[in-house]
């Protein structure tokens, strides 16, 4: 592999990877997938331990991401894992087009898979075809705000029963501003306008929800799966926002040529 450079931080890294861990350890533990996230339905024949099999791959992706002679199985491992329950939710979207929710899941696990590519990319031998098509990985990011802004307006009273009553100024006013935060960052990384910014506070959006919202949840109901679920899926979307935000802005100040690879993550040994 070429000499690695530091994408800003390795933050994104160790958060995509750390999720994945996350979910790992949570399937170990409960027997169980982070429903209803990864949407395996109770008559799935031998499901159990297909749960099993499915949390010591994401136990091993996360762990084979961080190590560097890994680091590109482990990222390809965790794009497939993810890939498959983005699959899982396709049927479902496809009957059900009156209910956005199934769509706004597709989008929801379709993130981890692009920032699973953008990692691929970043991890594969300069010039190579799939190193050259990291910004068209982190285009297919891109889009899946601009889901995560309809499924904020679709389900806006929902939504208003997840924010804090003590946030102000208003609940309505996070409503909106978490809303249009959404669709403003898909546009920037869609057309490359102050990508790096809006990349950054889109990951800081997911991470102050992880903060406010699934941290507390999990507190007052410790024994609930939901709320472990839940944590473990929104460190994982916080790691992939980071993951691209640091490709992002690594390539906003190189500005590779597109026969250049672009630059790479430093891992520790």
């Amino acid at each position: 592999m070429a000499k690695q450079r530091s994408i800003t931080s390795n933050l994104g890294l160790y958060v995509y990877g750390g999720g994945a861990i996350f979910l790992g350890l949570l399937g170990l533990v409960s027997g169980d997938f982070a429903t209803t996230w990864q949407n395996v339905g109770p008559n799935i024949p031998l499901r159990v331990p297909l749960a099993y099999l499915t949390a010591v791959v994401e136990l091993a992706g996360g762990i084979a991401l961080l190590l560097r002679r890994t680091a590109r199985a482990g990222a390809l491992t965790l794009t497939i894992v993810y890939s498959v329950f983005t699959l899982i939710w396709v049927p479902k979207a496809f009957v059900n087009l009156g209910n956005y929710d199934p769509i706004g899941n597709v989008f929801e696990e379709f993130s981890l898979v692009a920032a699973g590519l953008v990692l691929c990319a970043i991890f594969s031998p300069a010039g190579s075809s799939i190193a050259r098509r990291r910004p068209f990985f982190v285009i297919l990011f891109g889009i899946c705000p601009i889901s995560f802004g309809i499924v904020h307006i679709i389900d806006m009273p929902g939504l208003l029963g997840w924010i804090p009553g003590w946030l102000p100024p208003t609940k309505m006013f996070w409503a909106y501003a978490t809303t249009l935060g959404f669709f403003a960052a898909a546009v920037a990384i869609l057309t490359g306008i102050m990508a790096p910014l809006a990349a950054r506070l889109l990951t800081a959006e997911i991470v102050i929800f992880e903060l406010l919202v699934w941290i507390p949840n999990l507190s007052a109901g410790p024994s609930n799966h939901f709320n472990w679920a839940g944590n473990a899926i929104c460190i994982a979307l916080a790691g992939a926002s980071w993951v691209v935000s640091d490709s992002i802005s690594a390539a906003a100040k190189t500005k590779p040529s597109p026969a250049e690879s672009p630059a790479e993550v430093s891992i520790p040994a």
